[in-house]
């Protein structure tokens, strides 16, 4: 293959068959044949149904039926009079046979000039070779457009994982499995809408660019909109604006979206990601450990066939959920009980004792959390909710009745990973003034030139009175990772963010 690892927005490299199979294309050109002037072919059918349709049809046997399918040559023996080929459409490969006195001999000495690459169109009857295999004996034959680079060798394919991501498109020529994880991503996006939509959620749609920047700790990123002259943020999350909704009365309601965090990137995190956030008015934290168990359970029984799940060298059991609260969590797995820290300075001692990295806020909620991403974290193969989170760490959720140190809050992890975060919603506008005020006055000493906020509108919508709400946002990257085995969230966007090569 030619060397394509340029920069993206620079010209590639013009490689010796490149030439050639610019002068082929221009000698189409000047004979009337141009390609690229064809607007449309009519398929009649696709390789898969036809495979299926056929798969009964005996050795050297014809089925009386003609076909019309389209897709790019991957393969051509020429045999003299007669040739066989091989074509990938949408749905996998079938075979062709091409014979001199079916086509005429100019069309068939074009078809032997064809390139691997090209996208072709066909007519033919179906039938079976002697090795039974199902073939189109070919009756007309189109150059549909013509590839002027080459594709990868055949024997090893785009390999290059790096060149893999920057070149998708030679990708899913090439590597036919890589189609297969997105179809199945597709349809864990519909599964995921006819799960909610039965429960009688409305799915909706909210603003991607925001005013300011809220006290959180995700970084965003920024632009400026010319029309208002006013600097803007890619949003870092649904939540605020879909619980404006629960105020206003939607009582079910969800955003399937683009989120953008302008932090590191890893094989779990990519600068921009999709999400699902749900909120349901008259549920709580307990109402959303139902939904995730019940909806990780549905997909993989449409996605997968079964609730026993192989990622890596585990088998994940979508039939078993643990439920344990974070401080049992850190006391089972670190020996560490936080009922023994009655200040923040017993905490801090333990840390040290225990060579956890202390946060840069350091109470005893901050750093149980220190502790669970030390100790915990990495044995969580399972599905596990980790619930009743420090306040600390929780700024949208609402308290325990019985201890207020703690929310109604939880995560769920499955083999080491984090999937979901939930909450028993704050609706206390006091309460949630007061804890924006204190989130953005930490940030802000940390760092002086934050420009970050206060969402006063949002404490404003509070106000009016939200009802006891429930809600759950839930990372569909990962989840796509889990459920088509895939070991880097770069293997589940189809185009993930890469730094250009110099």
């Amino acid at each position: 293959m030619a060397d394509d690892r340029n920069v993206q927005n620079q010209q590639p490299d013009e490689s010796e068959q490149y030439l050639i199979r610019c002068g082929k294309l221009k000698a189409l050109q000047e004979a009337g044949s141009d390609p690229y002037s064809i607007t449309r072919f009519e398929q009649t059918a696709y390789s898969d149904a036809l495979r299926e349709r056929f798969s009964a049809l005996g050795p050297e046997t014809y089925s009386g039926e003609t076909f019309s399918m389209a897709g790019r040559l991957m393969a051509k023996r020429v045999m003299g009079k007669a040739s066989f080929a091989r074509i990938r459409d949408d749905r996998g490969d079938m075979q062709i046979y091409v014979k001199r006195d079916d086509l005429g001999e100019e069309a068939y000495a074009a078809f032997k000039k064809l390139d691997i690459g090209d996208i072709i169109g066909i007519t033919g009857e179906a039938f079976t070779t002697k090795t039974g295999e199902l073939t189109i004996h070919v009756r007309e034959l189109s150059l549909l457009s013509k590839s002027l680079r080459p594709l990868p060798e055949k024997f090893h394919g785009l390999t290059d994982t790096e060149l893999r991501y920057r070149q998708r498109y030679v990708d899913l020529i090439m590597n036919p499995e890589v189609k297969e994880t997105f179809r199945k991503r597709s349809r864990i996006m519909s599964g995921i809408r006819e799960y909610l939509d039965g429960l009688g959620y409305l799915e909706v749609e909210t603003p991607i660019l925001t005013p300011f920047e809220i006290g959180a700790a995700a970084r965003p990123f920024f632009t400026h909109h010319n029309t208002l002259d006013m600097d803007m943020v890619l949003r870092i999350e649904t939540e605020l604006y879909l619980k404006r909704l629960i105020v206003g009365g939607i009582d079910r309601v969800y955003e399937i979206g683009r989120i953008f965090r302008n932090e590191g990137m890893d094989p779990r995190h990519n600068p921009e990601f999709t999400s699902i956030e749900l909120y349901q008015a008259y549920t709580d934290f307990h109402g959303m450990m139902d939904i995730a168990e019940g909806l990780f359970k549905k997909l993989a029984d449409d996605v997968c066939g079964t609730r026993q799940i192989p990622y890596g060298d585990q088998t994940i059991d979508f039939n078993n959920w643990t439920r344990m609260t974070m401080k049992d969590a850190v006391k089972k797995y670190s020996g560490v009980d936080y009922d023994d820290w009655k200040t923040d300075e017993d905490a801090i001692a333990a840390a040290k004792e225990h060579h956890v990295e202390l946060p840069e806020i350091k109470t005893r909620g901050n750093i149980l959390a220190s502790f669970f991403d030390e100790f915990v974290e990495d044995k969580l193969i399972q599905p596990t909710f980790i619930y009743d989170y420090p306040v600390d760490i929780s700024p949208l959720a609402k308290r325990k009745p019985d201890d207020p140190e703690f929310t109604e809050r939880f995560e769920f992890f499955i083999n080491c990973m984090e999937f979901g975060n939930a909450f028993s919603e704050l609706n206390d506008p006091i309460d949630q003034k007061g804890r924006f005020e204190r989130q953005v006055a930490e940030r802000k000493e940390l760092e002086p030139e934050a420009k970050c906020q206060v969402d006063y509108d949002f404490v404003n919508a509070l106000e009016y009175g939200m009802p006891p709400t429930g809600g759950m946002g839930i990372g569909i990257d990962r989840l796509v990772m889990l459920l088509t085995n895939s070991q880097s969230i770069r293997d589940v966007l189809l185009f993930p963010t890469m730094k250009p090569l110099e």
